[in-house]
């Protein structure tokens, strides 16, 4: 098995190098566009700010590749983001693989933004949560949050909001929260999506 770690101008990319290493997967981080095609998985993780991401990956032409990739996609955190159609983070236009708009926490005084760790995701039945218990929880760190849609497969709630947790389209699923920082919940996530249907 091939899996690539998109390079790109966001971080947290060690920490999945990392989790995968747990996992006795070996993975490579690269902006080549053969070998993303290539690949039996792809995953596309982030932290940072949305329209500099979109930026480089616009400038880089790997917007037009990470659109039409055919094999199993998963976007973390950012990369889930960025999968939207929009962010209101600087009013940005993203990949729109996932038809839902990317919203900024507004929420009751007294409730911190960025919603910074451990919260229950509910989900569907799919692939990606083969084995998970509903409820488990799962590590967030984000101000910004995509909208539930009819992409929505999982969902959690902060400060009594409700939003996506996961998304899916085709080959291509997302999570808002982080699977490699996620314990064993995490990792399961993780082996799924790299053992896929």
């Amino acid at each position: 098995m091939s899996v690539v770690i998109v390079k790109y101008n966001a971080g947290n990319i060690r920490s999945v190098l990392c989790a995968l290493n747990r996992l006795n997967i070996q993975s490579e981080v690269t902006d080549d566009v053969k070998k993303m095609r290539n690949a039996s998985r792809v995953i596309f993780p982030g932290v940072g700010e949305a329209s500099s991401a979109m930026r480089y990956l616009k400038e880089s032409h790997l917007d037009e590749v990470l659109t039409t990739l055919e094999q199993p996609f998963l976007g973390i955190c950012l990369g889930l983001q960025l999968m939207c159609e929009t962010s209101e983070e600087n009013s940005t236009s993203c990949l729109s693989i996932f038809s839902t708009p990317v919203k900024k926490f507004i929420l009751p005084d007294g409730i911190k933004v960025p919603h910074m760790g451990w919260n229950t995701i509910t989900h569907s039945d799919d692939y990606l949560f083969k084995g998970v218990p509903q409820e488990s929880y799962a590590y967030f760190v984000h101000s910004y949050y995509a909208a539930l849609s009819s992409d929505t497969i999982a969902s959690s709630t902060y400060g009594g909001l409700s939003f996506s947790a996961s998304l899916k389209r085709g080959n291509y699923r997302g999570v808002q929260f982080h699977p490699e920082k996620s314990g064993t919940v995490g990792s399961l996530i993780l082996e799924n999506f790299l053992k896929g249907e």
